[in-house]
């Protein structure tokens, strides 16, 4: 038997994971927490073969209870199920700990299969974040323009260049206007330029936007 305490701050989404979880002969969820504190607390009591965890919660998010539970040095193995699957966020779960990461939108055939890879000691990513790592690793070793901006920064760039606004980069790729104005922020940074017509003119000038680079 599989036990595994849950954690998100969603509790309509929290109760739905359970039913499918519990609707499987070989799951049994033992605890449901909606912070990260409450989730370690869970994890310490019950010490299940997996912790189910969102990233983006109170008191404590899921990296932060991923860390403690394995400075803990308990058994339990970290599936980190959320709504982001950007490199950065994948890359710190990794490092907090998580053995398994996926996305929310995943069916629940995938969040099941998941779960048990994790428990039988597999590293799994989700289909959908293991393309975005695949393409990730995939620039990485090209000679790209910018590595020293992320992927997320580099997609921004690229729809910079490509001539949408702030706002329309978020609708295209669903992030707040706020995550939008900070990346925008950090890849002025980054390039060392003085605004963001001199980014775009670099990206331009490197190719990105569907612009031919300049030789």
């Amino acid at each position: 038997m599989i036990r595994v305490v849950l954690a998100d701050d969603h509790p309509v989404f929290a109760e739905g994971l359970r039913t499918v979880l519990e609707a499987e002969t070989d799951v049994r969820v033992v605890a449901v927490a909606g912070t990260g504190r409450a989730a370690v607390e869970a994890a310490t009591a019950e010490v299940p073969e997996v912790a189910v965890l969102d990233i983006a919660m109170p008191d404590g998010d899921g990296l932060w209870a991923t860390a403690r539970l394995r400075e803990a040095g308990l058994p339990t193995r970290v599936l980190v199920l959320t709504m982001s699957d950007d490199a950065e966020s994948v890359f710190a779960a990794l490092r907090a700990g998580a053995a398994g990461y996926t996305v929310k939108g995943a069916g629940p055939d995938e969040v099941v299969a998941a779960v048990r890879a994790v428990a039988r000691g597999e590293v799994l990513f989700g289909q959908g974040v293991a393309e975005r790592m695949l393409r990730h690793f995939t620039r990485a070793a090209t000679t790209g323009p910018f590595p020293q901006l992320t992927e997320r920064e580099h997609e921004v760039l690229d729809l910079l260049a490509r001539g949408l606004d702030n706002p329309a980069v978020a609708r295209r790729l669903a992030l707040s206007g706020k995550t939008v104005r900070n990346h925008v922020s950090n890849i002025i940074s980054k390039l060392q330029v003085v605004d963001r017509t001199a980014a775009i003119i670099r990206a331009r000038d490197a190719g990105l936007g569907g612009v031919p680079g300049r030789s």
